[in-house]
């Protein structure tokens, strides 16, 4: 077992896996990674299975001290990396000697990195999962979901490669490029006056700061919703229109249940670039089929998991 050391924590680092899947019956909001595919990468350049936890990293300005030689990857947001001062490449995997430390600087661009330990980071998970919820005091690494603190060490397995390796450049992200993201139409969509539901394709929406894991508010010119009333289950990147008009598109840290009227999901891939983008962006959207959502899906379990 090797052990890094956090020395500087930063302004939120959580620890996730891919989520705790089961539960949502029951009230418990299943968490997990912002940007699914960047921890996915993470943990594949380590030869890990996609759902070992990593650190999630909000923002940046965090150090760590190797306690042992162990080998990390580091994927997602463009923080500046260095090791004892040496830069060290984004979207990377590299080596660490015991007493080194590791500073990952504020993000130029993207808002969350994801360091992967070989193996896992360890913890002892909670309804079978480690992924930390704060709001609802489950996973972390003592299980009371509370966030990465320093004096806290991230326990996983030395590792043993014989070069360092990085995310190929064809899939390398571009967080400074404008944002178009894609949506399957569905639930609540035929409610909608046609003229409101085209409105939300055909404008520009800013990214409101008050977004968070549980969230993404949309600021722009309200669209009228019909009105409903009743709940029903809510599963992550689906667009709800609140009598206010700004759309909400539900995140990782979302509630089970939702009242308000829904237009359609954002493709589950695309909700990591959306977790990516800082406040105040200015995001489209443009309506993409289930079938092509499908597709996309499989390839990328196919591409991490080994299966369709």
């Amino acid at each position: 077992m090797s052990l890094l050391e956090v020395i500087r924590p930063g302004p939120l680092s959580l620890l996730q896996d891919a989520g705790r899947y089961g539960w949502q019956h029951l009230g418990v909001s299943p968490a997990g990674p912002m940007d699914p595919l960047a921890a996915a990468w993470a943990n594949r350049l380590l030869g890990n299975p996609r759902g070992c936890a990593v650190l999630e990293i909000a923002l940046g300005d965090v150090e760590l001290e190797a306690r042992s030689a162990l080998w990390v990857a580091f994927t997602g947001a463009e923080m500046p990396l260095s090791v004892d001062g040496s830069p060290r490449l984004n979207g990377s995997r590299f080596r660490l000697e015991a007493g080194q430390r590791l500073r990952i600087g504020f993000a130029r661009s993207g808002q969350r990195g994801y360091l992967a330990l070989v193996g896992g980071i360890r913890a002892e998970p909670v309804l079978g999962s480690v992924a930390c919820q704060m709001r609802e005091c489950l996973g972390g690494l003592d299980g009371s979901g509370a966030r990465i603190g320093a004096g806290d060490l991230l326990a996983g397995e030395a590792g043993d490669f014989p070069w360092g390796a990085s995310v190929p450049w064809p899939w390398q992200p571009d967080y400074r490029a404008a944002q178009v993201l894609r949506v399957v139409i569905g639930g609540d969509a035929a409610a909608f006056e046609e003229a409101e539901a085209r409105a939300f394709f055909e404008r520009a929406w800013q990214l409101s700061p008050v977004s968070d894991r549980m969230g993404a508010r949309l600021q722009g010119p309200p669209i009228a919703a019909p009105r409903r009333q009743w709940s029903q289950g809510v599963v992550g990147g689906a667009i709800q229109v609140p009598p206010d008009g700004q759309p909400i598109i539900l995140m990782a840290d979302r509630q089970t249940m939702g009242g308000y009227p829904v237009l359609g999901w954002v493709h589950p891939l695309d909700l990591g670039r959306l977790a990516q983008c800082p406040a105040n962006q200015w995001l489209r959207f443009t309506v993409m089929s289930l079938e092509d959502a499908q597709d996309e899906l499989r390839a990328f379990y196919r591409f991490f998991d080994g299966r369709a």
